[in-house]
């Protein structure tokens, strides 16, 4: 008879095991460190610029610079989390701004779309989400279906979502959007002066973060980016799963070109040859690991706003702009050094 090995937390609910105080559980979350960084970032430069950088301008364009970015960032967290990679989010996001901005154009009045009605910009509204699916879509029955590396695939996304926009377009901007969606969308604010573009990336942000942390579909993301094969052994329906969390990061990508046309009024399919890369640095930098299974959409939040802090930060302060990707370049690196260390810290214990 072989003898039944007595564990702690069958016989007495965990009580002989020690447990972490709450400092303990805090300083162990690098959301926490990685907000202290924040913190840090927006004192140094209330410090040294304090007639510029903490002023209520400085914070509106801020959150307005960066809701687009943390709308595909928010995308890219699920897609690291199941240890994936999507470079091609900044090119969809260009699709997506240019299928929109068409159908407007094809459907007005002598191909003018400045003043078109709500029931034009509903519509083009849905074709540009809809394109940004469609990009996502294939990415995940690519990824999880026929098994090509994400990488390779969404590289092969990247340049031919970029195409298709320059062939539908010729390479011009579409420069005829609704004067509406501008003055509604782009630049219109909501109760308390809070500009329309941040409570979307907010209300995405919310939705996003509960889905994650309390949901199934978050559970799940966690389990096979944590390790697939046994993800599949427990039931989780991996494949699928895989293509719907593409689907959304495509989806997201799509809400974004739409919320990027709203505020510039035009295509800018020249202006967005880094979002994939600082969508990335944002996620990664806000503690999810590449390796898959950690994460959460709230150091997503703080990731994607430590460069944005850098730049704003840099510019209000003189300092050569030469800098910036540098100082960012710097924080990920350390980023990804921290994720490591404390990775090889686990496997030691």
């Amino acid at each position: 008879m072989t003898e039944k090995t007595i564990d702690p937390v069958e016989t007495n609910g965990g009580a002989d095991l020690p447990r972490r105080t709450i400092w303990q559980r805090l300083t162990g979350a690098s959301t926490v460190w990685i907000g202290l960084v924040l913190v840090l970032l927006v004192i140094i430069f209330s410090i040294l610029r304090p007639n510029a950088f903490p002023t209520r301008f400085t914070l509106q364009t801020l959150l307005i610079e960066t809701a687009v970015l943390l709308v595909l960032s928010v995308g890219m967290t699920f897609v690291i989390i199941t240890s994936g990679i999507d470079l091609s989010v900044g090119m969809v996001l260009i699709f997506s701004g240019v299928v929109g901005a068409k159908t407007m154009e094809w459907l007005s009045p002598n191909e003018d779309a400045t003043h078109a009605g709500w029931g034009l910009i509903g519509l083009g509204f849905l074709i540009s989400v809809a394109g940004g699916g469609c990009w996502g879509l294939v990415n995940g029955l690519l990824v999880a279906k026929a098994k090509i590396p994400p990488l390779i695939v969404t590289l092969g996304s990247f340049g031919a979502a970029l195409g298709a926009a320059q062939l539908i377009t010729g390479g011009v901007d579409t420069r005829t959007v609704p004067e509406k969606l501008r003055d509604s969308l782009g630049f219109g604010t909501a109760l308390g002066g809070v500009p329309n573009l941040v409570l979307v990336a907010a209300v995405v942000t919310v939705v996003a973060a509960w889905g994650l942390h309390t949901t199934k579909f978050g559970r799940h993301t966690y389990a096979i980016g944590s390790n697939p094969e046994a993800a599949r052994r427990a039931g989780i329906p991996v494949t699928r799963h895989l293509v719907l969390v593409y689907l959304m990061t495509g989806l997201l990508s799509g809400l974004a070109g739409f919320m990027n046309l709203a505020y510039f009024g035009t295509t800018t399919i020249s202006g967005h040859g880094t979002d994939n890369l600082d969508a990335i640095a944002g996620v990664v930098i806000g503690g999810t690991s590449l390796f898959g299974g950690v994460g959460s959409v709230i150091g997503t939040v703080i990731g994607v706003f430590i460069p944005s802090v850098l730049k704003k930060g840099f510019v209000i302060a003189n300092v050569p702009v030469f800098w910036q990707p540098i100082a960012v370049g710097v924080v990920l690196v350390a980023a990804v050094w921290f994720d490591q260390a404390r990775r090889r810290a686990r496997d030691r214990a």
